[in-house]
């Protein structure tokens, strides 16, 4: 397949509340979004660099600027026979694996849309649904903490995720935890903590957590592993896999029993695969985590989360708890915690044209 039209557009989405974790807060979702044109088709691809080198080195500056001059010509009028043709001539590229992954999910969705199957079957997926959770941020106060989540337990939620940070910590997940004794609960530290702190991190052993993600720094694996053989909760890993190598390094080390993948931090479907098939052939459970998508990129995630090794609930809730408006329909909606993943060619989702351009504050085209 020959690409002759790439689109580039910087798209600002404003949140429906304020979300803030251990790296900061937002309000608004400004991300970039790419267009590969091909024999008439188009496929569609989400970059989840944000704006700050904060979640990750990649920025939406530096991710614009590697898809222009050195992913972009990789595919502008060359032959491509699939998108893991595509990740082997991008290889010699390193690291910058949020651009990458935004050439090779458009790359994706393209090539399904060519030969008429969903996504999620291109990609081994067999679920009809997928189990989701909610990701909730740092509320100001325990009393909000606690209202947050009750408003989605009674949405139907199959898991509750916690953004936890020194200081809003022990405390705040007794009360939850002691308002909500049943549900399944997970924190998210977002790298906040250090081996010094494991005092606190053992404390939260008393809530009764499917596990906890990423208390460390992402580089530290050695420490996760410390980490893990003094408290008892079990540990996900997300910022430090990055790959299949890291993911089997993990494992080995007994840093972790549980993983999460994003596409976008991991760099498209092919390396998710990899890390897929580490973790099956180990016994750990996977899940996949979000970066605020819009409808692009959420769909790509129901997509990759339909094959059976994502077997807990992961973060890709209804598109209208974070968007008034999203720029794909059909919308990505849940009901009692299930999310239908779409049957229709590539993502099954159709991007809105009107909408898009209403939140689209740049658009570059590049032609053959």
């Amino acid at each position: 397949m020959k690409v002759d039209l790439a689109v580039l557009r910087t798209v600002e989405m404003p949140l429906k509340f304020r979300f803030k974790t251990s790296f900061g807060e937002t309000n608004v979702k400004k991300f970039l979004l790419l267009e590969l044109r091909a024999g008439g088709l188009a496929g569609w691809g989400e970059c989840v660099a944000e704006e700050n080198p904060f979640y990750s080195s990649e920025t939406l500056d530096t991710a614009g600027a590697i898809l222009e001059k050195n992913l972009l010509p990789l595919v502008l009028g060359q032959e491509t026979a699939s998108p893991g043709a595509f990740d082997r001539v991008a290889a010699r590229v390193r690291g910058n694996r949020m651009a990458k992954g935004t050439v090779e999910t458009a790359l994706r969705d393209l090539f399904a849309r060519a030969q008429g199957v969903s996504l999620s079957k291109a990609l081994g997926g067999t679920r009809t649904t997928i189990e989701v959770g909610v990701s909730l941020s740092i509320a100001p106060t325990v009393e909000a903490a606690i209202e947050n989540v009750g408003k989605h337990v009674a949405q139907g939620y199959r898991r509750i995720k916690l953004k936890i940070e020194p200081g809003c910590d022990v405390e705040r997940l007794r009360a939850v935890r002691e308002a909500f004794p049943s549900i399944v609960l997970t924190v998210d530290a977002n790298a906040a903590y250090t081996l010094d702190d494991t005092p606190t991190l053992a404390a939260l052993d008393a809530f009764g957590l499917d596990y906890m993600e990423q208390p460390l720094h992402h580089e530290d694996i050695a420490g996760h592993a410390e980490l893990a053989r003094r408290i008892k909760t079990p540990i996900c890993l997300d910022e430090s896999i990055r790959s299949a190598a890291d993911a089997k390094t993990a494992i080995a080390l007994r840093a972790c029993k549980v993983i999460n993948v994003k596409i976008g931090r991991v760099g498209g479907h092919g390396e998710a695969l990899a890390i897929h098939d580490v973790a099956a052939a180990a016994g750990i459970p996977l899940w996949c985590g979000g970066m605020l998508e819009a409808g692009v990129g959420r769909a790509h995630n129901v997509a990759i989360a339909s094959l059976m090794g994502f077997s807990k609930p992961g973060d890709t809730s209804s598109s209208s708890r974070y968007f008034e408006e999203d720029v794909v329909e059909p919308r990505l909606e849940a009901s009692d915690g299930l999310m239908p993943v779409p049957t229709g060619p590539g993502t099954g989702v159709e991007v809105r044209a009107g909408i898009l351009s209403r939140f689209t504050t740049e658009k570059r085209e590049y032609r053959t």
